[in-house]
């Protein structure tokens, strides 16, 4: 695969010398900014996504007339959370308590 490379990044030189204060030992500073940008498109991604998801339910929920209270949604989790904490503890292992 080819390789590109990024624009250059100007930053003060007290930013630089916080980065390079943190660097793992053997890391160099093209590493650093390389996986930083990886992970900052990643993260971008899923927030995209996640936007996506909720716009979708959204217009399912007008479309259908179908919708849950918060608090209806929060009391079902919590309760599924303390099932499974329950079973944990009574050591019976985690209990699926996802709906169907």
């Amino acid at each position: 695969m080819k390789t590109t490379q990024l624009p250059p990044v100007r930053v003060t030189a007290a930013i630089r010398e916080q980065i390079e204060g943190v660097l793992l030992d053997g890391e160099t500073l093209s590493h650093f900014v390389e996986q930083a940008s990886i992970d900052a498109a990643r993260r971008r991604k899923a927030q995209q996504e996640f936007v996506a998801r909720g716009r979708a339910s959204l217009a399912r929920a007008l479309e259908t007339g179908e919708s849950y209270a918060a608090d209806e949604v929060l009391d079902a989790m919590k309760s599924r959370l303390d099932i499974a904490r329950k079973a944990v503890e009574t050591g019976q292992g985690v209990v699926s308590t996802r709906r169907p």
